[in-house]
């Protein structure tokens, strides 16, 4: 099945906003004849012109584009939240207890 994934280019300085690259892989490129004295139309260039991409790239191949990577994501939430609330608590616990050896060494206790 198709991937739709967008390639983001750098700024130019008259650019309205960011420019980018349709990126379309795991696809056949396709094109569709309009009729008997027509020219041929890519409907891939055709999405890319409405959406105001500067072009587009159709493969057969995998494109992977580092900064559309979510595999960092991926990981079930529920270990997530317990790798970060154990962080967390372990943080507390530690200025917790600098807290109470800077009490003691304030009063001057000595445990």
């Amino acid at each position: 099945m198709a991937r739709l994934q967008i390639l983001e280019l750098p700024e130019g300085t008259g650019d309205d906003r960011p420019p980018f690259v349709l990126v379309v892989d795991q696809c056949q490129p396709q094109r569709i004849a309009l009729g008997i004295d027509s020219t041929w139309q890519d409907h891939w260039q055709q999405l890319a012109d409405k959406i105001g991409a500067r072009g587009v790239i159709v493969t057969p191949g995998t494109i992977g584009i580092p900064a559309n990577d979510t595999t960092a994501f991926a990981q079930p939430s529920a270990t997530a939240l317990h790798l970060d609330d154990h962080e967390v608590r372990a943080d507390l616990a530690a200025a917790a207890k600098d807290q109470a050896e800077a009490i003691d060494a304030l009063r001057g206790d000595r445990r």
